[in-house]
């Protein structure tokens, strides 16, 4: 596998960076570290060696999301969602696994495209101030769990489908936020499993980076839960779409440029 980041400082700076400036918008905005995180790394290195570089990290936020906080203890959390919306987190498992295949199997400009395209339709929704709503059926679940898994396994961005039914099936934000996350940790977890052979050949100092990169971002992330409550988060909302979109039409220049 190719060196993530080296030995170069100048690297490990701009990655500590970004990661903790996602996490700390996040924090305050409730906005998607990963979809931001990951974009940024595709503009520098090949996107499955993004992908890996950020598993770790997002794995770590969306267990804390997940399992920690509300009313319910951790245990208490992890039977109640599990045991509701099992079947949507079985078929995002499913999907994820097929979406990190893609990572290995087809041109990574093809998945840049999608990545690109994905946040084309995030942004402007965001935008418009639209929310997509979807029939609260089986059918429905099992299509767009499947397909989130697909988009998520192979671009870290399945929070754009995803909620499109989460929002129909539950008023509860607390609820969304926690199924949102616990399909999310399901996604890392068959990454993780698609893609052990590059992640085993990761060296001592790329896990120590990945290890500062969790810290950091954990760190970021409560601190911009704290300051949300002094300051308008529906402007760094604004800013993060800003910084998505900018990011995303890098991207997919990027993929146009790789084809052509």
């Amino acid at each position: 596998m190719t060196n993530i980041a080296g030995n170069d400082d100048t690297q490990m700076l701009i990655l500590t960076l970004v990661f903790a400036i996602a996490s700390l918008l996040h924090g305050i905005s409730g906005l998607g570290v990963t979809l931001v995180t990951t974009t940024a790394l595709a503009s520098m290195y090949p996107l499955p060696h993004a992908i890996v570089l950020v598993i770790f990290p997002s794995l770590l936020l969306n267990t804390m999301t997940w399992l920690a906080g509300g009313e319910r203890s951790v245990w208490q959390n992890f039977i109640y969602y599990g045991r509701r919306y099992w079947l949507l987190a079985l078929t995002s498992l499913l999907g994820s696994i097929l979406g990190a295949q893609l990572l290995l199997w087809i041109n990574s400009a093809y998945i840049l495209l999608m990545l690109a395209a994905v946040i084309g339709f995030y942004v402007t929704s965001s935008v418009l101030g639209k929310q997509i709503r979807l029939p609260d059926t089986k059918p429905v679940l099992i299509v767009v769990g499947f397909s989130a898994g697909v988009i998520g396994g192979s671009t870290n961005a399945m929070s754009t489908m995803l909620m499109m039914y989460l929002l129909s099936a539950s008023d509860d934000k607390n609820t969304i936020a926690k199924v949102g996350n616990m399909c999310y940790f399901l996604g890392k977890v068959a990454q993780i499993i698609v893609l052990r052979e590059p992640i085993m050949a990761l060296t001592g100092t790329e896990w120590q980076l990945i290890a500062i990169l969790s810290v950091v971002s954990v760190t970021a992330l409560l601190v911009g839960i704290r300051l949300r409550r002094y300051l308008p988060h529906a402007r760094f909302r604004q800013l993060i779409l800003v910084i998505i979109t900018l990011l995303g039409i890098r991207v997919g220049w990027q993929g146009i440029t790789a084809i052509l």
